[in-house]
């Protein structure tokens, strides 16, 4: 009962700092007389703005409101963040030293210190107190223009003024906002005209992130909650002022993490295990009754597919020796789809994989601040605490003797569900208590012994992960999730199994062979390619493999077929497959086709970062990225129906270092 009381308190802080911030206006008056007020760089301590000068220009902060302002050095002049959601009380003198200011809210328990640190500015509070605070948010008064970057999933780029994200129907405002965890990389970005600002913040855990429409206009506006026995007690978000690239945003966080030393190399990694090498080139696909057969891959490599990544369900009979024997043979990879976050009782569980040794069911559940089990996915048991995994291994060696089981068959890769995405968990278990940073910590951990060996007895695997998020970039060589950014709709649809399929027949489920049809609002959310922004691969092409979720392979969704075909290309990544023998009668031409043309554009670039990114025509239907500088490689792909300076609708073409001539490839309606 405390628990929920306290989580209601903060929910009634919480909506109602956001709705002060979705209330916030700035009218030209007020920006006039905000810049009549800011004084010299150094009034804070009398009451004044505090001035900062970071790459680009001046922010102008002021500390009793936390409302930030800033001029570019061409005179252009932009809101960072509208005052906070609600009143901070009284505000302390502030002091300066050097190019940081700090003061305090005595009434709030907060102490804030702002700088000018790597080109940016950069906040950061600290709660004496548990508490709620409704900051950074933008977006009333912005000029005509304005779009939002956001890292859902690969990325989307959103007009504040457009119709139909304004409306419920885009599934953006109409939530109670984006857990920044869920988020692919903890930023967002602004951009109007030739300025952008970029919003990061690198502790994303217990901050959201709501979009709210007023006037046919969406604001941004954050909400953190301090907690000191979650560990949320610390809350930094840095500003940079920015280009209007809609991948200004990105190339700002790569920055950020390249700084750190948290930005990983696929160089590096193959350098550390070359058979991560064998990722470069090839399509993904997951592979169901006869496609898990020596023949299938036999087929494959007549059909001059010289890459593959073959992933399979684990949960009942592993892919046989003598066909990953096969697929490695061709020079592929193979390995199994293992999850480490479930556990049923043995004597009911509905799949191998959630069966644990010893008492690890139950006593190795997560549990809330009531003591009640975290049910599991689906309501299957329940959620299985890595503190408690990490607390037992040393002695049980329940993952060591996991994955010696999984990886009997001679397979050189290992899938390892949900452990780098956002799904992090607060354990009050008297035994296994842990932070959601020290869930993720631990999730590093036990990713870090399969990619590197410590796990597996000094052999490391070629590891990927479910939608990874940007902080296990390091430790993971492929991403399954990452690229797709998912409505919520989704999920809806994923539920009616008459319509979209269950794991039903075993050999062919529906989830995975069954086309579907997307409602049209979930569709234009998802895959509209002139909404879509690679932000994920500007960051981290150069560091992990990515594709769509595995439940959305290239055939599930015919209507959305060609234009996922040319985004992946245009990005420069692999598409995901469900395959088996029919698949291969069906579309085994268009895979092998695909395959040669991602061959030659991963052979020229797929471990290069990504350069830039732009939109060639007005409707944005024409797309054009750039792999490895300015004379690398460059892939345009147009998504229209009419030719684009000798580029017919629907297709895509590479030029550049690397290649032998221009190459293009137009997938199949």
């Amino acid at each position: 009962m405390t628990r929920f009381l306290k989580a209601a308190t903060r929910s009634r802080k919480r909506r109602a700092a956001l709705a002060a911030l979705a209330g916030t206006a700035l009218t030209a008056s007020t920006f006039t007389a905000l810049q009549a007020y800011a004084g010299p760089a150094d009034s804070g301590d009398d009451g004044g703005t505090v001035a900062l000068r970071i790459k680009g220009g001046e922010a102008h902060i002021d500390p009793r409101t936390l409302r930030i302002t800033a001029r570019t050095a061409s005179g252009t002049e932009s809101v960072l963040s509208a005052a906070a959601g609600e009143s901070l009380g009284a505000v302390s003198p502030v002091t300066r030293h050097g190019a940081t200011a700090s003061w305090s809210y005595p009434d709030r328990g907060l102490t804030v210190s702002a700088a000018a640190r790597d080109g940016r500015l950069v906040v950061d509070l600290h709660a004496k107190k548990d508490g709620s605070l409704g900051w950074p948010s933008a977006g009333a008064g912005q000029p005509k223009g304005t779009a939002y970057e956001l890292p859902r999933g690969e990325g989307l780029r959103i007009p504040a003024a457009d119709p139909f994200w304004n409306s419920p129907e885009a599934g953006l405002t109409n939530q109670d906002g984006i857990d920044l965890k869920d988020l692919t990389m903890p930023f967002w970005g602004t951009t109007s005209g030739s300025h952008g600002v970029s919003t990061l913040v690198p502790t994303d855990l217990g901050t959201n992130l709501r979009f709210v429409s007023k006037g046919g206009q969406l604001r941004t506006a954050a909400t953190h909650d301090f907690d000191r026995a979650a560990g949320t007690d610390d809350y930094t978000v840095a500003f940079s002022l920015t280009d209007g690239s809609p991948v200004a945003a990105a190339k700002d966080y790569r920055r950020y993490l390249a700084s750190k030393g948290q930005l990983g190399s696929l160089k590096q990694k193959i350098r550390k295990n070359p058979e991560v090498a064998k990722l470069i080139g090839a399509p993904h696909a997951y592979v169901w009754g006869d496609g898990r057969s020596a023949k299938t891959i036999e087929r494959l490599k007549k059909l001059g597919i010289s890459r593959m990544w073959l992933g399979y369900d684990a949960d009942g009979d592993p892919m046989s020796k003598e066909a990953v024997a096969a697929a490695k043979k061709a020079g592929y990879l193979v390995g199994p789809y293992d999850s480490w976050d479930n556990a049923q009782d043995p004597k009911s569980a509905d799949t191998s994989v959630s069966k644990w040794p010893d008492r690890l069911w139950p006593d190795g559940c997560v549990h809330d601040a009531d003591g009640k089990p975290e049910g599991g996915f689906g309501g299957r048991g329940c959620y299985l605490s890595s503190q408690a995994l990490a607390n037992a291994e040393p002695k049980h060696h329940y993952l060591a003797d996991r994955t010696k089981n999984m990886t009997a068959n001679g397979v050189n890769s290992y899938f390892l569900d949900v452990d780098a995405t956002g799904e992090l968990f607060r354990d009050h278990t008297p035994s296994h208590p842990m932070t959601q940073a020290e869930d993720r910590e631990n999730r590093l951990q036990r990713m870090r012994g399969v990619s590197g060996g410590a796990l597996t007895g000094g052999r490391p695997y070629v590891l990927g992960s479910e939608s990874a998020g940007s902080w296990a970039n390091q430790v993971i060589d492929f991403s399954h999730g990452s690229s797709t950014p998912v409505h919520d709709g989704l999920w809806k649809a994923e539920r009616d199994k008459d319509t979209w399929g269950g794991y039903w027949p075993k050999g062919r489920p529906g989830m995975f062979f069954k086309p579907a049809t997307l409602d049209k609002s979930v569709a234009k959310a998802m895959f509209d390619p002139a909404y879509r922004v690679p932000l994920y691969e500007t960051v981290l092409h150069d560091s992990v493999v990515s594709t769509d979720r595995w439940e959305l392979p290239l055939y599930k969704l015919p209507e959305q077929k060609k234009d996922r075909a040319l985004l992946a290309m245009l990005y420069n990544t692999p598409v995901n497959l469900a395959l088996d023998g029919k698949v291969l009668d069906e579309h085994g031409k268009e895979i092998a086709d695909l395959q040669r043309f991602f061959a030659g554009i991963q052979k020229a670039a797929g471990t290069e970062a990504m350069t830039d990114f732009r939109t060639l025509t007005a409707d944005h239907q024409v797309q054009r990225t750039t792999f490895g500088g300015h004379s690398g490689l460059k892939i345009t792909a147009n998504f229209g129906s009419e030719a684009y300076r000798g580029l017919p609708g629907g297709c895509v073409q590479a030029t550049g270092r690397g290649l032998d001539g221009p190459q293009r490839f137009c997938p199949e309606s």
